[in-house]
C-alpha cells in the first residue's frame, strides 16, 4: 500500500512496553508486585477529559486506580502485574485520547511548583505584617509620645524582623549567590534596602527615636515579592524537553533468546540481538529488519507523512512505529547509542544555549546596581564629613538614597508588560510558557515552519471518491474497514459518513506491507499498494483497488491545511519576516504546499539535526528565528531557534521544549503574536524610562535629605504602581 500522511490520533502504541514484576517473591505461588505505569496524554485540556480518561481506565480489567494531572498532561495507573501499556493505550484510543508510555524512572521527581508556591506564602505573610505595621505606624503618625510611641515602635519590630527575615529570603540567597559570583545583580541593593531600613528602625527603637521604618521595610518586601511572583508567574514551570525525549524511549523489548520470547530493559541489549517488534508497537532500540514485512510510521521522528515498506534488510530507528506486521530486528544500538537518545542529546545541547539569553530588565541591572550603591556609599560619606561625625543622621541619608533608587519598578518594568501582554495572547489562542519569550519573539525576523502537524494537519483526506462509481465504493467499504492502515482508516472513515455500504466480501486479511485482500462473488478483490493492485506506480498519495474486473482505480489523497496557514503566512510577510519552509517529508509534499502558501524558500527530506543544523546556521548570519514545529524531529530546532511556537496538538517533548504553545487548531495568531510582542517590547522601553525619570526627580530630593526612608518607600511604591498602569495600557 502506498505510504500516507499520519492521522491527527496516531496509532502508535507500545505493545512491548509491559511492567517489570518484582523479582521478590515470599513463596513459590505469591503473586508478582503490582504494575505502576505513566502515560502522555497530548490531548487532555479541561475537566470532562479527565472524568472520561480515569473512568475508561478503572473500568478495564486489572486496573485499580488512574489519576490525570491536567497540569502535566499525563496519567496515572496502578494495575495488577501483567498489564502493560499497550492494554491501555488501545482503549484510550477509543476513547479519541492518544497515549504514549513514559518511563517512570527518567521522569524528574518533583514535579511541583515549588517556587511559585513559596514566593505566594511569603507574599501573603508579608502583606499581612504590612497591613498590621501600618495599623500601628498610624497611631505614632497621629501624635503618640514618649513611652506609648516606643510601645508601638517595639510592637512593630516584633512584627517586621522576622517578617523581613523570612519574606526576604528569596531576595538574600540571590544577593548572596550574586557577590559570591564576583559580580552585582539586581537583588543586591534590593537586599540592602530592606536591610538598611530594618537595621535603622531597630536601632531608633533602641534609641527612642521619633522615627522607625518598619512600615517602609515591610512594605518595600511586599512589592517585591509581588513583582517577583508576577514575574514567576508568566513562566511555565516545564521539565527539560530533553528529558521528555528519554521518558518517550521504550523502556522494554521483547528479545528472542533460540526462538523464545524474552521480555528485558533496553539497557540490556546487545548489538546482534534479535528483537520482535509486533503490530502497533514503537521500535525500542535502532536495527536492521531480518525477518516480516510492514510498514513504518516515520512522522514523529522525519516529519515524513507517508509510512514507508519495510522488509528484509530495511533500516529501522528507535521511537519509529511498526504499523501492519510483526518485525524481527537484528540490534544495531540501543539505549544512549540509539537515534532517539542522540536526540535528545541535540535538544539538551540546545536549551543549555538558549539560557544564556538575559531580559531587558537584567541587562538593565548590570549598569543599574552599581550606580546605585555608589550614590548610596557617597551620601554615606559626604553627610558624615559634612555633619561631623553624625552616624544616625548618615545612615539615615543613605538608606533613604539605596530605597528611592531601589531598582523595584525596574523589576516590575518587564513583568508587568509580560502578563499583560500574555493575557491578550491568551485570548488569541497562544500560551507564553518563558519569562524571556515575548522579548525574543520581538526581535525575530525570520519564521521557519515544519509541515506535517503544523501548516497541515497530518490527516490523509480522501480526494476523489465522487469519480468512482457505487459498486467500486462497496468494495474499497469493504475492504478499507478490515484494514488497520492509515489511508483505509480514512478512506472507511469517508465512505462510512456518505453512507456508503461494504460490499459481502469473504476471505478479509490483510497482507503486511502491501494491503487487505478477500473474495467477492468467487473472485479475488484488492485494496493497497499500486503494484500489488496491478498498476504501476503514482507520484501522488493513492490506494489501489483491484476489484477483480481488470480495471484498478487510485483513491488519492491530500494532507488537510491547518485553519489560518495561509493567513499566518500572508500576515508574517506583510509584516516584512522571511518565511521558510523546512520539512521532513517528501519533495513532492513539500513542494506543492509551498506552492499553495506562497513560500518560495522551502527543504524537504531535512532530518532532525539538519533542521537544528539550519536553525543554528541562520542564527550564524544574524538572523533571529521563531521556529514552528510540533514533532520529535522538531524538537532539536525548537530548542535551538531564538524562540519556539507549537501547537497544543505536539508531542509532549515539542510542547515541552518551545516557548509558546498554540491552543487552538487555528495557526492565523502567530502573526499576531508577533506584532503584540513588539507593542510589548515597547511598553517595557517605556516602563524604564519612567523608571529612569522617577529617579532623576526623587534622588536629588534623597541626597540632601529632604526624604526620609518612609518618604523613599512610599515615592518607590508610586513608581511601581505607575509602570504597572502603563503595561495595562496593552490590553
Amino acid at each position: 500500500m502506498t505510504a500516507m500522511p499520519r492521522l491527527e490520533t496516531p496509532l502508535s502504541a507500545c505493545p512491548a512496553c509491559a511492567a517489570v514484576p518484582a523479582a521478590e517473591r515470599l513463596a513459590a505461588h505469591a503473586a508478582a508486585a503490582p504494575a505502576r505505569l505513566v502515560l502522555s496524554l497530548p490531548g487532555v485540556h479541561c475537566a470532562a477529559c479527565i472524568s472520561t480518561v480515569e473512568g475508561g481506565l478503572q473500568r478495564l480489567p486489572g486496573v485499580r486506580s488512574a489519576r490525570v494531572n491536567l497540569t502535566l498532561r499525563r496519567v496515572s495507573v496502578d494495575a495488577d502485574a501483567g498489564v502493560d501499556a499497550a492494554a491501555l493505550i488501545a482503549p484510550l484510543a477509543a476513547l479519541g485520547y492518544e497515549a504514549h508510555e513514559l518511563d517512570p524512572g527518567l521522569l524528574s521527581a518533583t514535579e511541583t511548583d515549588r517556587q511559585g508556591r513559596e514566593l505566594l506564602m511569603r507574599l501573603g505573610v508579608a502583606g499581612f505584617a504590612m497591613m498590621n505595621v501600618m495599623l500601628l505606624s498610624v497611631a505614632v503618625w497621629s501624635g503618640a509620645e514618649g513611652a506609648t510611641r516606643d510601645m508601638f515602635h517595639w510592637i512593630s519590630a516584633a512584627i517586621a524582623i522576622p517578617t523581613v527575615l523570612f519574606c526576604g529570603q528569596p531576595f538574600f540567597r540571590s544577593a548572596w549567590a550574586s557577590l559570591k559570583a564576583r559580580r552585582l545583580g539586581m537583588d543586591v541593593p534590593i537586599s540592602l534596602a530592606i536591610i538598611l531600613a530594618s537595621s535603622i528602625s531597630l536601632y531608633e527603637t533602641t534609641q527612642g527615636g521619633h522615627h522607625a521604618y518598619f512600615d517602609a521595610a515591610v512594605m518595600l518586601t511586599f512589592f517585591l515579592l509581588a513583582g517577583r511572583y508576577l514575574d514567576h508567574r508568566t513562566r511555565a514551570v516545564a521539565r527539560s524537553a530533553a528529558g521528555e525525549l528519554a521518558a518517550l524511549e521504550v523502556p522494554r523489548a521483547l528479545r528472542l533468546d533460540g526462538g523464545a520470547e524474552t521480555l528485558v530493559a533496553v539497557g540490556d541489549l546487545n548489538p546482534g540481538d534479535l528483537v520482535l517488534v509486533r503490530p502497533g508497537g514503537r521500535m525500542p532500540v535502532d536495527g536492521v529488519v531480518t525477518l516480516g514485512a510492514s510498514e513504518i510510521d516515520r512522522s514523529l521522528l522525519t516529519g515524513e507523512t507517508l509510512p514507508v515498506y519495510a522488509g528484509a534488510g530495511s533500516v529501522v530507528s528507535a521511537g519509529e512505529v511498526n504499523l501492519t506486521g510483526p518485525l524481527t530486528l537484528r540490534v544495531t544500538a540501543a539505549g544512549r547509542d540509539s537515534s532517539l537518545h542522540r536526540m535528545a542529546d541535540l535538544v539538551a545541547m540546545a536549551e543549555s544555549a538558549k539560557t544564556r539569553y538575559t531580559s531587558l530588565a537584567d541587562r538593565a541591572a548590570r549598569l543599574y546596581s552599581p550606580g546605585v550603591h555608589l550614590l548610596s556609599f557617597s551620601a554615606f560619606g559626604y553627610w558624615m564629613w559634612a555633619t561631623g561625625g553624625d552616624l544616625r543622621f548618615a545612615i539615615n541619608i543613605s538608606a533613604a538614597v539605596l530605597i528611592i533608587t531601589c531598582p523595584c519598578a525596574l523589576g516590575l518594568a518587564v513583568p508587568a508588560v509580560v502578563t499583560a501582554a500574555s493575557g491578550k495572547l491568551f485570548r488569541k489562542g497562544l500560551l507564553i510558557k518563558h519569562g524571556t519569550a515575548l522579548e525574543r519573539l520581538a526581535e525575530v525576523d525570520t519564521v521557519v515552519f515544519d509541515k506535517t502537524g503544523t501548516l497541515t494537519l497530518g490527516a490523509p483526506e480522501p480526494m476523489n471518491i465522487d469519480a468512482h462509481s457505487p459498486a467500486d465504493l462497496t468494495v474499497a467499504a469493504a475492504l478499507a474497514g478490515a484494514s488497520a492502515h492509515p489511508l483505509s482508516l480514512a478512506l472507511a472513515a469517508a465512505l462510512r459518513v456518505r453512507g456508503v455500504r461494504p460490499a459481502p466480501v469473504t476471505d478479509l486479511r490483510e497482507v503486511p506491507g502491501y494491503g487487505v485482500e478477500g473474495r467477492l462473488d468467487g473472485r479475488a478483490v484488492r485494496l493497497g499498494r499500486a503494484g500489488w493492485a496491478g498498476q504501476g506506480d503514482l507520484s501522488e498519495t493513492a490506494t489501489w483497488l483491484d476489484n477483480g474486473t481488470g480495471t484498478p482505480a487510485a483513491f488519492t489523497f491530500a494532507d488537510r491545511l491547518r485553519p489560518g496557514a495561509a493567513k499566518a503566512v500572508a500576515g508574517l510577510q506583510a509584516q516584512g519576516k522571511a518565511v521558510l519552509l523546512l520539512s521532513g517529508d517528501t519533495e513532492g509534499a513539500v513542494a506543492g504546499l509551498a506552492a499553495r502558501l506562497g513560500i518560495a524558500d522551502w527543504t524537504a527530506g531535512a532530518l532532525p539535526a539538519e533542521k537544528a543544523a539550519r536553525v543554528a546556521e541562520l542564527a550564524g548570519q544574524g538572523r533571529r528565528v521563531l521556529m514552528v514545529g510540533d514533532g520529535l524531529n522538531d524538537t532539536a530546532a525548537l530548542a535551538a531557534a531564538h524562540v519556539s511556537i507549537s501547537p497544543a496538538s505536539a508531542l509532549d517533548a515539542a510542547r515541552t521544549a518551545s516557548d509558546i504553545v498554540l491552543l487552538g487548531s487555528d495557526i492565523a495568531p502567530v502573526a499576531d503574536a508577533l506584532r503584540i510582542a513588539r507593542q510589548a517590547r515597547r511598553r517595557m522601553k517605556e516602563n524604564f524610562g519612567i523608571s529612569f525619570a522617577y529617579n532623576i526627580i526623587a534622588v536629588p530630593l534623597a541626597l540632601v535629605g529632604l526624604a526620609t526612608p518612609l518618604a523613599a518607600a512610599l515615592a518607590m511604591s508610586l513608581s511601581s504602581i505607575t509602570v504597572s498602569l502603563n503595561a495595562l495600557r496593552l490590553k
